[in-house]
């Protein structure tokens, strides 16, 4: 059981940076890869970012590559996503999820058995 707690959206203006958090409980949480998705207002929840289990691996959307960086740190149970070059389109609630290492990199949002809450970003133009 992983249980996962978001943190450190806000409102940021266009061209900015904002790094938003989660944090894991559970001792299976270094078995798990990780993920971001974001859904904004009247869209479905898409993929952003994610990260193997060691974080040797990460994948990207396209949308993101180059402005984000997903990275983690098994001791403290923490991800975290680095968002630059904010854009007003970037705007969305962010969930981090878990999956199990068989679907490592998947974009598929059934593949990922643990979910938080979600954290409020919102960039302005």
């Amino acid at each position: 059981q992983v249980q996962l707690v978001e943190s450190g959206g806000g409102l940021v203006q266009a061209g900015g940076s904002l790094i938003v958090s989660c944090a894991a409980s559970g001792r299976t949480f270094v078995k798990y890869a990780m993920g971001w998705f974001r859904q904004a207002p009247g869209k479905e929840r898409e993929f952003v970012a994610a990260i193997s289990w060691s974080g040797g691996e990460t994948y990207y959307a396209d949308s993101v590559k180059g402005r984000f960086t997903i990275s983690r740190d098994n001791a403290k149970k923490m991800v975290y996503l680095q968002m630059n070059s904010l854009k007003p389109e970037d705007t969305a609630v962010y969930y981090c999820a878990a999956s199990p290492p068989d679907y490592t990199g998947s974009p598929v949002q059934d593949e990922y058995t643990y979910w938080g809450q979600g954290t409020q970003v919102t960039v302005s133009s």
